[in-house]
């Protein structure tokens, strides 16, 4: 009975060192899986704004072409031979 009771501390203390190190171990794990999900956000984020830039970029363009070709439409009208 008595090597029962010695073993139990040291069964305890043994068990307490697993538990500590697997929550060491969790802890590490999830510090570089929220690392790696801020990193993800950020380029998420970065790709936004990229696209965001060019899609500025499209529509000055596409409504300078809306308006040089609505310039050429009114010249040519202008050049056909009005009837009254």
């Amino acid at each position: 009975m008595r090597s029962i009771i010695m073993n139990e501390p040291d069964e305890i203390s043994e068990l307490l060192r697993e538990i500590r190190d697997i929550q060491t171990e969790h802890l590490s794990e999830y510090k570089r899986v929220t690392q790696r999900s801020l990193e993800l956000q950020e380029r998420a984020v970065e790709r936004q704004e990229k696209i965001g830039r060019l899609y500025v970029r499209v529509i000055l363009a596409s409504a300078i072409l809306v308006l040089g070709i609505i310039v050429v439409i009114i010249y040519v009208i202008s050049l056909l031979p009005r009837r009254y």
